[in-house]
Order: structure tokens, then C-alpha cells, then sequence
């Protein structure tokens, strides 16, 4: 498995996550149909399989898995000034609150899923109409997860975020 870190700063519209990066986990998994158990088993819950959205959203009260289960994609991370990615079947992203992400391209095959840790409920915002500073104290109050959705309590995302 291969695994990188992007950052992204406030665009003005899409606040992104002011101190936690994105995580990238590419070829995490062989085949997409082991994604939903492990992610469950590490207390990543809540799932929904689908696409994802072809605007830029973000979820200011919680943190996103997206789990590549089938075909590939091309998406955008960080709003418009941000930077996109390839995915393929077995890739993970983990998106800190307030990440702004959309789809731009994807096989008529692509499906993800998306989980969020203990199961929280997430919100869908745009960054359209939305008062800057109050996202901003939402993100930063958003706990850390217990668990690296992928490796559990040993993963790269817990160390990645808690030295941050």
C-alpha cells in the first residue's frame, strides 16, 4: 500500500480543514467487497454506497472515509484551488471535516463507501451563504476518531493526526 497527505487552506468558499490533512491510502484493498466489513470493525460506521456528488461539498461536524469499491474517478479535493486525484478500485481517502470534495469523472461502474467514525451523522454544506468563522469553530471541535478506518488503532491516520 502507498500512502500521501495533501493540505489545503480556506479557498473563500470551501474552508477545508485548517490543521488536519487529507489521507490517501492507494491499493488498501484488494477487492471492494472487504471495505464496508472493515471499516465497521473499526468503528467507522453510518456507511452509504453511491458516487459522490459533482460539487464541491464538505461536512463541517464530521470526518469522511470514501472507499473506492469499484472502477475509477477522477476527484477533486479542496475546493477549486485544490487538487485532484485518480482512484481506483481499493483506494481510500479520509477527509477531515470541512474538506471540500467533488467528483469530476468516473467509470459508469465507479461506487464508493462512505463511513464516518462512531457512526456520526453528517451535514452537506457548499460553502455557499455560510457564516465562515462558525464553520471554522465546528470543524476545530470535531473529535479525532479512536480508530484508523483501514488499520485500526496502529494506522497511519492516527499518527498523521494526533502530531497535529
Amino acid at each position: 500500500m502507498d500512502s500521501h497527505s495533501l493540505r489545503f487552506k480556506d479557498d473563500g468558499i470551501i474552508p477545508n480543514n485548517p490543521n488536519l490533512p487529507v489521507l490517501i491510502y492507494k491499493h488498501a484493498f484488494g477487492k471492494g467487497n472487504e471495505i464496508e466489513e472493515k471499516f465497521s470493525k473499526n468503528n467507522w460506521r453510518n456507511s452509504w454506497e453511491g458516487g459522490i456528488f459533482d460539487y464541491h461539498h464538505f461536512h463541517s461536524n464530521t470526518h469522511e472515509v470514501l472507499g473506492v469499491m469499484q472502477g475509477t474517478a477522477t476527484i477533486m479535493l479542496g475546493g477549486e484551488q485544490g487538487q485532484s486525484i485518480e482512484v481506483k478500485t481499493g483506494d481510500v481517502i479520509i477527509l477531515p471535516a470541512g474538506t471540500g470534495h467533488k467528483c469530476i469523472l468516473a467509470s459508469p461502474d465507479f461506487l464508493v463507501l462512505g463511513a464516518y467514525p462512531n457512526g456520526m451523522n453528517y451535514n452537506l454544506k457548499t460553502g455557499e451563504s455560510e457564516n465562515d468563522s462558525e464553520l471554522i469553530l465546528e470543524i476545530k471541535q470535531v473529535p479525532l476518531p479512536d480508530a484508523d478506518p483501514v488499520f485500526g488503532k496502529n494506522g497511519p491516520l492516527l499518527s498523521e493526526w494526533l502530531k497535529e
